[in-house]
C-alpha cells in the first residue's frame, strides 16, 4: 500500500507536500530581482566616486534619492539573506537547534537592517 504524501485537497490548492506552497519561493525570487538594479546602482555610484572618503559619502547619502535608494537595498538584501539562510538552517540542521538556528537568523537580519536603515537616515539627517 502506497501511503500518499499529498492530499487532494493540497493538490487542488496547489501545495506540496511539505504542505505550504511556493510563498518561500516566490519571496526570495522577488527579492532576488529587486536587488539586481539595487545593486546595480550602488556599483556604479560607488565607482563613480561617492565613496572617496567620509565628507563624499555623506553628501551622496545626503541626497533624499540615494538615501532611499540605499535604504530600499538594504531592506532587501537583508530579507534575501534571510529567506537564504532560514532554508538552508531548516535543510542542514535536523535536530531542536533548528529552531533555535532558525530565530537567532531572523533576529541578526532583522537587526542588521535596523542598524543600516538608522545609519543611512542619520547621515541624511545630519547633511
Amino acid at each position: 500500500m502506497t501511503v500518499r504524501r499529498i492530499t487532494p485537497s493540497n493538490l487542488a490548492r496547489g501545495l506540496g507536500a511539505a504542505g505550504h506552497g511556493v510563498g518561500h519561493w516566490a519571496a526570495q525570487r522577488t527579492s532576488a530581482i529587486a536587488l539586481v538594479p539595487l545593486a546595480l546602482w550602488l556599483v556604479v555610484a560607488l565607482r563613480s566616486g561617492a565613496a572617496a572618503d567620509h565628507a563624499a559619502l555623506t553628501i551622496w547619502l545626503g541626497s533624499p534619492l540615494n538615501a532611499m535608494l540605499m535604504v530600499l537595498l538594504l531592506i532587501a538584501a537583508f530579507y534575501h539573506a534571510a529567506l537564504g539562510l532560514r532554508v538552508v538552517a531548516e535543510d542542514y540542521i535536523h535536530s531542536r537547534a533548528r529552531f533555535l538556528a532558525v530565530v537567532l537568523i531572523q533576529l541578526a537580519c532583522i537587526a542588521g537592517a535596523t542598524v543600516g536603515v538608522v545609519a543611512v537616515l542619520l547621515i541624511t539627517s545630519t547633511s
